[in-house]
């Protein structure tokens, strides 16, 4: 099947490209993917703990850790794709590590809307040069 030139997202076209991607941290990757993935993630955390309370009586049980454990290496690669976005190098990911700042830092980070041209991580995947490298295999 050909690579598809993709551009805004939707929810599903966002789940579905960051669960394409599951471990890609290369490229870059649209605040709107991100937010979406966030939102499919919060959702299906919120699912699975009520699925654990009715099968296993009210106590946290093995869905919800299935459920973070599956979504946990998609999570940080869109993270790091919408870092590279902004023309961030993936690293600053590890500042979720600092309680509070680093999750502030990240939060402004992550509603910043990414370069409009070309940066050292590949092609504006919503400007006019969407040939020139937003390809999605």
């Amino acid at each position: 099947m050909p690579a598809k030139i993709i551009g805004r997202r939707n929810f599903t076209g966002a789940v579905a490209i960051c669960l394409r991607r599951y471990a890609q941290f290369a490229g870059r990757g649209l605040r709107s993917e991100y937010w979406w993935f966030a939102l499919f993630t919060i959702l299906a955390s919120i699912v699975a703990d009520i699925l654990d309370s009715v099968i296993f009586g009210g106590r946290p049980g093995p869905l919800s850790d299935l459920t973070w454990l599956a979504l946990l290496l998609p999570s940080i690669a869109v993270q790091v794709r919408r870092l590279h976005d902004i023309d961030r190098t993936g690293w600053w990911w590890w500042t979720v590590l600092v309680p509070l700042l680093g999750w502030i830092l990240l939060l402004v980070w992550d509603c910043t809307p990414g370069t409009e041209s070309p940066n050292r991580y590949g092609g504006d995947p919503l400007g006019p040069d969407l040939a020139a490298g937003y390809v999605v295999p």
